[in-house]
């Protein structure tokens, strides 16, 4: 079979490279793919011609390579309905439709099926006044956590230490024009201390006129390291590494996320009518109340999904078939002993300007002692002379995902693998997973 892999990040990359593995596929179809995928086996990379409008392109594509499956990476084509789009021209696809999307676009929606569904997370209020947001805050106080309503590409949210700051967050988000539309509504939620982790999962939920078995499926739990240095500290980025799975979190704590979270979740996913058919991931923060649900993705995380995926060790594929056809509680997930410490390197002046076309190095005898596996996201194929090299086009550059049967051996071997790897200005945060490395309410 064929699959076409929407996206051109490192979360693509690994789901193009977890796609490939399996036996039942012939090609991976890559729109647009990235530097890493172009080189992966059995995938190819199309870029979009928007120049022919008779169709939605991404449908063209998939019909053109004989594909039978689709998986959206990315929130905004699935916040655009891309996933209709694929079901209406018959191509089953791994992502939800646009109505259950808007739980990750619309922070303020969200919120509402949380209260609505008595799923636990932080109180909050609504603004589309600045004045009566900022009265809000100053009644209220800090620290106070204020966040755009709509999709701001990771640079929505300001959890402020201070009521000068978390006022200053309003007005930026309100007025700069930063996060464009998605600043017209924002969320003001309480601060909740704790220590936060990442749950993706398998969704299986929708009606088709026959009984369904309706199910989320949690995977392992990771954790993303938000800030840009050391010790969890500096400005918030996309995301400067991962691990899985975590320690810190017990059956305990789990059980509890599955009572208070998982299954209020999936009660109200029923009961709305949604058509989700895909991933969502759980953002939580452990706090001495429990776990408590920060937000939504409708998608895997990124970088989550390199370290997680490799801990797979079942059939991507066969997952995503039982997902579509509404057969993932029959689905044997099953995962490898060990851990997945996989940090980033991005360009030098991250999260905010830098400059792109480096051309990036790779010691492939250093790299492939460690059996490290090397996920592209912001890198494209460049040409000097007559060979062809990966440059830098992106501000997260890569990530270096290694495996361990300890997560010391496996701290080791990320961090070998990612010393063989340079470009001019590169970065990387040297404590992914250590002790002191993940953020503590995000105020650090």
């Amino acid at each position: 079979m064929n699959i076409i892999v929407i996206g051109n990040g490192g979360r693509e990359h690994a789901i193009a490279w977890k796609i490939s593995q399996s036996p039942k596929v012939e090609k991976v179809v890559c729109v647009p793919g990235n530097g890493g995928t172009a080189f992966e086996e059995k995938c190819i990379n199309i870029q979009i011609d928007k120049s022919d409008s008779s169709e939605n392109p991404y449908i063209e594509i998939a019909k053109k390579e004989n594909c039978t499956l689709a998986v959206i990476g990315p929130e905004d084509p699935l916040a655009e309905g891309l996933a209709d789009e694929f079901w209406k021209a018959g191509i089953p696809c791994v992502g939800p439709k646009k109505d259950a999307a808007q739980l990750e676009a619309s922070k303020d929606l969200a919120k509402e099926f949380m209260k609505k569904y008595n799923v636990a997370c932080a109180k909050s209020e609504t603004f589309t006044d600045q004045q009566k947001a900022s009265d809000y805050v100053r009644k209220h106080g800090a620290p106070i956590v204020i966040k755009a309503d709509g999709l701001a590409a990771g640079k929505g949210v300001t959890v402020a230490a201070t009521i000068d700051e978390a006022i200053k967050a309003i007005d930026d988000i309100m007025n700069s024009g930063r996060v464009g539309d998605a600043g017209k509504k924002l969320v003001i939620e309480d601060y909740l201390e704790g220590v936060e982790i990442s749950v993706l999962s398998a969704v299986s939920v929708f009606k088709d006129g026959k009984e369904k078995s309706a199910s989320i499926i949690p995977f392992l739990p990771a954790r993303d390291h938000k800030r840009l240095n050391d010790g969890a500290k500096g400005p918030n980025t996309g995301g400067m590494g991962a691990v899985c799975p975590l320690t810190d979190v017990t059956d305990k704590t789990l059980k509890q996320f599955k009572k208070d979270i998982l299954e209020p979740t999936l009660k109200g996913l029923k009961e709305e009518g949604f058509d989700y058919r895909g991933f969502i991931f759980f953002g939580v923060m452990l706090t001495k109340n429990g776990p408590k649900l920060l937000e939504y993705n409708v998608r895997l995380g990124d970088p989550e999904t390199q370290a997680v995926l490799p801990l797979m060790n079942f059939d991507f594929v066969e997952m995503c078939e039982a997902i579509v056809s509404g057969k993932l509680n029959k689905f044997k997930f099953a995962w490898k002993k060990g851990f997945q410490v996989a940090p980033v390197m991005v360009s030098g002046g991250y999260p905010f300007e830098y400059e792109k076309e480096k051309v990036i190095s790779f010691s492939n005898e250093v790299i492939s002692k460690t059996g490290a596996k090397v996920f592209i996201a912001g890198a494209k194929e460049g040409r000097r002379s007559n060979s062809t090299e990966l440059v830098t086009s992106g501000g997260r550059v890569l990530a270096c995902s290694a495996f361990g049967e300890t997560f010391e051996k496996a701290w080791k071997n990320a961090y070998i693998a990612i010393s063989g790897i340079k470009f001019d200005g590169c970065f990387y945060r040297r404590d992914i997973g250590l002790p002191g490395a993940a953020e503590s309410g995000n105020l650090k």
